[in-house]
């Protein structure tokens, strides 16, 4: 495959058919020979107007044959990401070919994900799964199941794989430990959506003692199949499949294009595979560094975290659009000035939304009080997570010093990750 070549045509297709990829790259010189050549896409600029896809510029086509997902947002104001039959298929099959790596002939897979309001990941799994190329059985009880039905049904059904999000693992973990139950006979953990840390290892290893914990794999409902996972990958790594999408890693402060190994950048994606909704040089949010040296064939990546002006934060099944709190603090704060800090405490998120308060604001208390309310209200899933004990909310008003600025820019960092991606330390087989 000729990946030049291919780019190049993708381009020409898009740059005739669809309206925002004609202004974004009015000024480049095509054909090109590198994709530095071409600018990246601003997430907010590229999303506007996703809400009615019958006029959203970016797409080179009308909505006759397509799978229409949300990605982000509240329930009502999430972005919608859409993918014809042909892509969806293509994309599920390549990840479910790659998955067979995790999965073994007659294993018996719970698929745990969750389903309905336009939620990608359960039926994505599930579509996958039909092109694992050895023979296995799904069990597909989404992530609504009620633990204690969960567990009886693994036990009389001998199910031995677990698959979902960390979140809906860590609240069965935790359902098990206060029943004093530990299921010996569940073999490997798959997760999905959001990274594991040190204590939550320890959690599930306690009521899962055989189990081998990987991921199952990287993509987003709206950059599409980003990684797989094979055995030879530790937890937050993942390779690269070239015949489906271009991964750089790029300087968060200089721009530059990295292939050193091991430094961190912001992680930008190109989709081969997409042509309703291409997607070229979009910025995912996360961080990452290389593992492996470049030119090595399925190029090895490790996830770093969120980066420091990501437009999405996931912490668990919990996804916060960054321009939905800005909103909530100028309305509820009248102020522009905030920060998200994401940290770990045990099997724990905490999340934190510090604000700088105005010189006119009456009382600061009851403002950050207010805050706090509308903040849950508008994404409810917080109450949930704070009640299954997997998530701690803190709003704080604090001065404009106290924010976190870049250590080599000095720019203000709308999200700060403090989670500690680089010492899990998992059981490996």
């Amino acid at each position: 495959m000729n990946t030049t070549v291919e780019l190049n045509d993708l381009l020409s297709f898009i740059c005739r058919h669809s309206a925002y990829y004609r202004e974004h790259l009015k000024a480049v010189a095509m054909p090109i020979s590198a994709l530095s050549e071409l600018p990246e896409i601003d997430p907010e600029q590229y999303w506007l107007g996703s809400q009615n896809p019958q006029q959203w510029p970016v797409l080179t086509g009308p909505l006759n044959d397509a799978l229409i997902f949300k990605t982000g947002g509240t329930t009502g104001a999430g972005k919608l990401s859409l993918f014809t039959r042909a892509e969806w298929q293509t994309l599920v099959h390549d990840f479910g070919s790659h998955l067979t790596a995790q999965l073994n002939p007659g294993d018996r897979v719970a698929n745990l994900f969750f389903v309905g309001d336009l939620y990608a990941s359960f039926i994505f799994v599930h579509d996958a799964l039909a092109h694992v190329e050895t023979a296995v059985s799904e069990f597909p009880f989404t992530g609504a199941v009620d633990s204690a039905v969960l567990v009886d049904s693994i036990v009389a059904y001998q199910i031995n794989v677990l698959a979902g999000i960390p979140a809906q693992l860590l609240k069965l973990a935790a359902w098990l430990e206060r029943q004093s139950h530990v299921l010996e006979g569940v073999e490997t953990l798959l997760y999905g959506g959001e990274s594991l840390f040190a204590a939550q290892l320890q959690l599930l290893h306690r009521v899962f003692p055989n189990a081998r914990i990987a991921s199952i794999g990287y993509a987003s409902v709206d950059a599409g199949l980003i990684g797989i996972s094979a055995r030879d990958c530790a937890l937050g790594e993942h390779r690269m499949l070239e015949r489906h999408n271009l991964l750089e890693i790029i300087d968060e402060v200089s721009g530059e294009v990295i292939e050193e190994c091991n430094r961190n950048g912001r992680l930008v994606v190109t989709n081969l595979t997409r042509l309703l909704m291409p997607v070229i040089r979009y910025p995912v949010g996360d961080l990452a560094c290389w593992r492996e040296p470049s030119g090595t064939p399925m190029r090895k990546f490790a996830l770093m975290g969120r980066g420091m002006s990501s437009q999405r934060v996931r912490v668990g099944v919990l996804s916060l659009d960054t321009a939905d709190i800005g909103d909530l603090v100028q309305s509820v704060g009248t102020s522009d000035n905030w920060q998200l800090v994401i940290e770990q405490q045990g099997k724990k998120d905490l999340l934190s939304l510090r604000w700088v308060p105005g010189t006119l604001t009456p009382d600061i208390s009851l403002t950050t009080s207010r805050l706090r309310r509308a903040l849950i209200d508008q994404y409810p899933l917080i109450g949930t997570l704070h009640n299954d004990q997997l998530l701690d909310l803190h709003v704080i008003a604090c001065a404009g010093d106290e924010l976190t600025c870049h250590p080599r820019s000095g720019k203000r960092q709308r999200v700060v990750d403090r989670r500690d991606y680089e010492n899990p330390r998992p059981r490996r087989e």
